[in-house]
């Protein structure tokens, strides 16, 4: 085996800052697992996605997303404002491209939250982010959370059940997969710190594009 060159700075190597780009279907818990990392006060940016649909009561605006009109969301569209936007479920969701940029310049870790299509069309953007697919325990699992939600009538709920049989097979393209246990929210808020430790020592770190 050749040994590591003398002159490598692993340090700095080390210290170049992540994407890491968590996704999964809809109801799997990714908000809830997000909000969890922040309580634990790990050092990232957690970027806020801007969105056309309706804030729901317990969300916070510019803290779970940026809540947008039409008029507000073509406007940003216009200025190439957007890193990936898509239509999802009949609303538009799109990830600021300053927050992302911003934060990789001043050499701060960012997390992207994100649904499984614009996870892939961010992986061709930028290869070298870190890809984390949170999956559910089971399907069954993830019907009972979506009722438990009450927030999709009867057809939207099979709708975006048959989303995830597809998002579901999508799992090869991600780096990593994460299954959000019932009641283990602690737990796979560690396992993503874990993911990030060690992409951080990961050598040769893959470029970043962005």
């Amino acid at each position: 085996m050749t040994p590591p060159n003398d002159s490598l700075d692993f340090e700095a190597l080390a210290a170049q800052p992540l994407m890491v780009v968590v996704s999964g279907p809809s109801g799997v818990g990714k908000d809830a697992v997000l909000l969890r990392l922040r309580e634990r006060e790990y050092p990232v940016h957690f970027v806020v996605t801007a969105t056309t649909r309706p804030k729901r009561m317990d969300e916070r605006d510019g803290y779970d997303y940026i809540f947008m009109d039409e008029d507000d969301f073509d406007r940003k569209l216009a200025e190439d404002g957007f890193l990936e936007w898509a239509v999802v479920y009949g609303n538009r969701y799109g990830v600021p491209k300053e927050q992302v940029r911003g934060a990789l310049a001043s050499g701060i870790d960012v997390i992207v939250k994100i649904d499984v299509q614009g996870a892939e069309t961010i992986k061709r953007l930028n290869p070298g982010g870190v890809y984390v697919f949170l999956a559910p325990p089971s399907m069954e699992e993830l019907e009972r959370r979506l009722r438990a939600r009450k927030s999709e009538a009867g057809g939207d709920l099979e709708r975006r059940l048959d989303t995830a049989r597809q998002e579901m097979e999508r799992m090869p393209m991600f780096d990593y997969v994460v299954v959000n246990e019932n009641g283990r929210l602690d737990e796979t808020a560690e396992a993503l710190e874990a993911i990030m430790r060690a992409e951080r020592w990961r050598y040769p770190r893959r470029a970043m594009t962005l």
